[in-house]
């Protein structure tokens, strides 16, 4: 392994560019992520800190950058999320491959050059490119076949530390189900009961999705003047490690994928129709088309690596904006008022499903918890399953493919909750200034910060 090698990079070049960087402890917390120069996270933050002069200089990095992550997605079919750049580099990425020890070297030597540029302009899109070369690294060594503890990973990649959890706090949670779901049989065995009797009937999945899309794109379009051509596809696809998926095309376009392996629940309609769709994935794909590469000509975003702290946004506003999309008690009535009657269910158990939700939401970071144990080999496999279906509330066959999911993609998960809880907070911080939600909303998803800058944007 070369994980002391690579920190002391990380520290170098910290130092080189006066950034603070933490080092790995397990009282790190989503609060005590990685200091960085204070930005006031808004639309005029761009234009203010970056410097015309810096321009040439930032463009090369970033266009280095792109070819660097096309060429590390030919090892790592994951890490390219999303790309609508040039035809002809993407081709060359695949033609002229380079192996993981050049692409090692070609990652260090940018990183360099982007931590100078950062230090010489201070500027937003600087700081960025920065941060994203880094992820670049510490992927690239992790396919290699390095590995870095579990909160030196998220750190790495995605700019945040999880907090540790008091694990009574989940047990809080699942008592108060237990309460609301009461009976003799274990615990997730009733929820898996009451969430299968909502399961949409297959011949009316097409429908239901469809009209859920609807109405978040209806309610996001109230806010946001979108392209006239943006667009989307629905498809239902099967064995896959995920329940839904956004595969943005470019061009205003998306491809929105259903996993059908399990009966999907009438309430995961509207979530992943706010997720995938408006105001989440694709609303966000577009404005980062429109706005960063369309109008300001920066390359970088051409490109979505996954494995990247665009990934706090990405996530952590999809998951937000179906709260924002369907405040207090909207999104529930609308499923059980137009939803539930299409799907041919009953709606008098909408009540019900919103209080298991509710409850349920305060263990959505037991997936970190879970996560960072497995990964760090504290527990093996099969324990994982085991606390997945006791603080998942699933079976053992959804468990299992959760595990499955944390084996694939790792430490992603925190993007998750605390992305959504990050995001949450900055537009809270927004609106005690007078600043309307979506509006809040639209700023950060048009500006380009990680999640220590969003932590600490004013």
């Amino acid at each position: 392994m070369r994980i002391f090698a690579a920190l002391a990079l990380c520290l170098a070049l910290a130092a080189c560019s006066g950034e603070k960087t933490a080092s790995p402890s397990t009282d790190n917390t989503a609060d005590s992520a990685p200091e960085t120069a204070a930005v006031d996270g808004g639309a005029e933050a761009i234009d203010q800190n970056d410097d015309p002069a810096s321009g040439d200089d930032l463009d090369k990095i970033a266009e280095d950058f792109v070819k660097l992550a096309l060429a590390a997605g030919v090892h790592d079919a994951a890490f390219v999320d999303a790309y609508n750049g040039p035809e002809e580099w993407a081709e060359a990425a695949k033609t002229e491959a380079r192996s993981l020890e050049d692409l090692e070297q070609d990652a260090q030597a940018l990183l360099i050059r982007a931590s100078r540029a950062n230090a010489d302009t201070g500027s937003v899109r600087s700081s960025m490119l920065e941060k994203q070369t880094r992820a670049a690294l510490a992927r690239i060594q992790m396919v290699r076949g390095d590995t870095f503890p579990f909160d030196e990973e998220t750190r790495l990649l995605y700019d945040v530390v999880a907090p540790q959890y008091d694990v009574s706090e989940f047990h809080n949670a699942i008592s108060e189900i237990n309460d609301l779901l009461p009976g003799d049989a274990p615990l997730h065995e009733r929820v898996d009961a009451f969430r299968s009797s909502l399961a949409i009937p297959e011949d009316k999945l097409q429908a239901v999705f469809e009209a859920a899309i609807a109405e978040c794109r209806r309610r996001t379009l109230e806010h946001y003047d979108l392209p006239e051509d943006e667009t989307f596809r629905l498809e239902f696809v099967t064995d896959q490690p995920w329940s839904g998926y956004n595969w943005y095309q470019g061009g205003h376009e998306s491809l929105i994928q259903v996993n059908t392996d399990f009966p999907i629940m009438i309430d995961r309609a509207v979530d992943l129709g706010c997720h995938e769709g408006y105001p989440g994935h694709h609303t966000w794909n577009v404005f980062i088309e429109r706005d960063l590469l369309g109008e300001k000509g920066w390359i970088e975003y051409s490109i979505y690596p996954l494995f990247s702290p665009m990934s706090v946004t990405a996530e952590g506003s999809a998951n937000y904006g179906i709260e924002l999309t369907f405040p207090g008690a909207e999104k529930i009535a609308f499923e059980r008022d137009v939803l539930f009657p299409l799907a041919g269910l009953d709606p008098a158990d909408a009540g019900k499903l919103e209080a298991l939700n509710e409850a349920s939401s305060k263990l959505s970071h037991a997936r970190n918890h879970i996560a960072r144990a497995y990964l760090d080999e504290k527990v093996d496999r099969e324990e994982a399953i085991r606390m997945t279906m006791e603080f998942g509330l699933q079976s053992r066959e959804r468990a299992e493919q959760g595990v499955r999911f944390v084996e694939t993609y790792r430490g992603y998960v925190l993007n998750y909750n605390i992305g959504r809880d990050i995001v949450a907070d900055y537009v809270a911080r927004k609106a005690d200034g007078g600043m309307d939600r979506w509006e809040a909303f639209e700023t950060l998803l048009t500006t380009p910060l990680s999640a220590s800058d969003i932590q600490s944007a004013k």
